[in-house]
């Protein structure tokens, strides 16, 4: 007899009413909008977490369990960090931007957090950090709020969204395999799809 489908079990896949495939970056005008949004709204903890998430450009496991020191000295917040990432066991450095830095630094001050701490601990008590999972829905949430549709996004769009920008800027690959903790240029080639990309510029760009 043929086997059951899980969802035919009464199990709900992860990724139930998600688009699958590689998800898009940020414009930089999305970027703007929402920022403004968090910020008229006062939310301090979310917009400290968005800042940091566009420019680490980290995977959301690496996100989520930074600690305070991992990104500050005293009272001062780094210009530059570096961290180990979980998937690939390599350090990646990453710049943090005056806007950045002012939004965590704000949210130490009012979570009132320790050198120690993770800076962006759970509210719920069995995680000592918000987890991958709540930071997808933390993303979902950025994404509906300026009018997108969120299943059309995640958090794999907060990791590509300045890495594409800086690409579009400089055609530099080697230095966004850096940016990203790539080992292998093969990699960012296909985690940017810059290949397409570049392929229809040229097609814009040509009269015939």
């Amino acid at each position: 007899m043929d086997a059951i489908p899980n969802t035919e079990q009464g199990h709900t896949p992860w990724n139930k009413g998600k688009l699958s495939g590689q998800k898009p970056p940020l414009k930089l005008k999305e970027i703007w909008a929402i920022r403004i949004h968090l910020q008229l709204a006062r939310r301090t903890r979310e917009l400290a977490l968005f800042n940091l998430a566009i420019d680490s450009k980290l995977r959301g496991c690496d996100l989520v369990a930074l600690r305070v020191k991992d990104i500050a000295h005293g009272s001062q917040i780094a210009a530059r960090a570096i961290v180990m990432q979980r998937k690939t066991q390599r350090p990646v450095q990453f710049e943090i931007t005056e806007q950045t830095r002012d939004a965590i630094g704000n949210w130490i001050a009012k979570a009132q957090l320790k050198p120690e701490q993770y800076l962006f601990p759970s509210r719920v008590h069995a995680s000592p950090h918000i987890s991958t999972r709540q930071y997808a829905r933390i993303v979902d949430k950025w994404i509906a709020s300026i009018g997108l549709e969120s299943s059309a996004y995640g958090t794999h769009t907060m990791r590509r969204t300045k890495a594409t920008l800086i690409y579009r800027r400089t055609k530099n690959l080697r230095a966004i395999q850096l940016l990203l903790g790539h080992s292998k240029l093969e990699s960012t080639v296909r985690y940017l799809g810059i290949e397409v990309d570049d392929a229809l510029d040229i097609a814009e760009q040509t009269n015939v």
